[in-house]
C-alpha cells in the first residue's frame, strides 16, 4: 500500500492510502501543499483536486482516519472534538470520503496553528 508524507512545519504525520477514487485522485495529485486551517480539533486545508462524495462518506471519523471534504475541497484530519461534536466523537462539518489511515498519533496535530505551510508528499516504497 502506498504512503505519504504530511509536513505542517514542526509536525509530521505519515499516512497509507485506501484503495478508494478519491486516494487515488489525491496521489495523482502529489505533491501538494497549502495553508492550515484549524475548527476545533481538526485541520483541514484546500486542495486542487475535485473529488465526488463517494457511497461511504460520513461525518463522524475515527482520530487517524484521513478525510476528503468534497464540500470544501479540502483534506481534513479530525483527531477530537469539533464545534458540532457530541459527546466525545470527531464530528467533521459535513459526510467526507476517508482515503488515508495515519501511522502516527494525529493528537499531535494539536500544535499545529492556522496558516501553517503544509507540504504532503509521496513516500518511496
Amino acid at each position: 500500500m502506498r504512503r505519504i508524507r504530511f509536513d505542517f512545519g514542526g509536525v509530521r504525520l505519515d499516512a497509507e492510502l485506501l484503495d478508494t477514487p478519491t486516494a487515488k485522485a489525491i496521489a495523482a495529485a502529489l505533491p501538494l501543499s497549502g495553508r492550515a486551517l484549524t475548527w476545533g480539533e481538526e485541520v483541514y486545508f484546500e486542495i486542487p483536486v475535485r473529488a465526488a462524495r463517494e457511497q461511504d462518506a460520513r461525518a463522524i471519523v475515527a482520530p487517524g482516519e484521513i478525510a476528503y471534504w468534497p464540500d470544501g475541497h479540502a483534506i481534513a484530519i479530525g483527531f477530537g472534538r469539533t464545534p458540532i461534536s457530541e459527546g466525545d466523537e470527531t464530528r467533521l462539518a459535513s459526510p467526507s470520503n476517508i482515503w488515508a489511515k495515519a501511522l502516527g498519533d494525529v493528537k499531535t496535530l494539536g500544535s499545529v496553528r492556522a496558516g501553517a505551510r503544509i507540504e504532503v508528499s509521496a513516500l518511496e516504497d
